[in-house]
């Protein structure tokens, strides 16, 4: 199965949810196993089991499906978003004049052991400067990821440079950690003291608050950034 194949699952769902259909990523992944397994059972490799393949599979295919839902309306406020992918996997002489300077701008200072990029999967930058506005990760539980993305904001939060950048969490927040505020479990603790917030693709209910929301406000809370100094 190839990410074009889901893509192809999500506008026929969107066709029927509409602006709705975010809430339904957690069922689509799951439709989409079912369709990878066959793919995977016609030719299985020893080196790692059917679950490997698919953890794999489905957190690129997360990171890309939240790509295209939100990509045209960045776009429409005069911003870009890029894969955090392509300034890891090329080297800065292959990057556009833009790219190397979205990279630069985003690098975290660790002193005598250099510059390095945080762990996120996707960017979003002005192309008229190229400052970067946000940094999202995606996961589609938050006990894989929630710490390390605690980790990275604080480092970006410390660096003069970077201090601006806000570091969301994008998730269908499958085993409910989010789901209520109080008593917090330790993920949806770490989003309110740790992040800058995060949002809920996810027919679930959940106790909002001003670090997490559900997912329609994403769009509505990237244009207040605009308005920062």
């Amino acid at each position: 199965m190839k990410f074009e194949d889901l893509l192809k699952m999500y506008e026929e769902k969107k066709k029927k949810h509409g602006v709705d259909t975010y809430k339904h990523i957690s069922e689509l992944l799951k439709e989409a196993k079912v369709l990878h397994k066959k793919d995977w059972q016609k030719n299985p490799t020893k080196k790692n089991d059917y679950e490997q393949s698919w953890k794999g599979f489905k957190g690129n295919a997360l990171e890309k499906l939240i790509l295209h839902i939100v990509e045209e309306e960045v776009n429409s406020l005069g911003l870009k978003i890029v894969s955090g992918k392509k300034f890891e996997r090329t080297d800065l002489k292959n990057l556009s004049l833009e790219l190397k300077q979205v990279k630069k701008n985003l690098a975290i200072d660790y002193g005598n052991f250099g510059f390095h990029l945080p762990d996120v999967d996707l960017v979003i930058y002005n192309p008229q400067d190229c400052k970067v506005l946000a940094v999202l990760s995606s996961k589609s539980t938050l006990r894989e990821r929630i710490a390390q993305t605690g980790y990275w904001n604080l480092k970006i939060k410390n660096d003069a440079l970077t201090k601006h950048v806000k570091v969301f969490f994008l998730t269908p927040d499958e085993d409910g950690t989010l789901t209520t505020k109080n008593p917090a479990k330790k993920g949806r603790a770490i989003v309110e003291v740790d992040t800058d917030g995060s949002y809920v693709l996810s027919e679930t209910k959940i106790e909002e608050s001003d670090k997490v929301k559900m997912f329609d406000k994403f769009i509505e809370d990237l244009k207040k950034l605009l308005v920062i100094p």
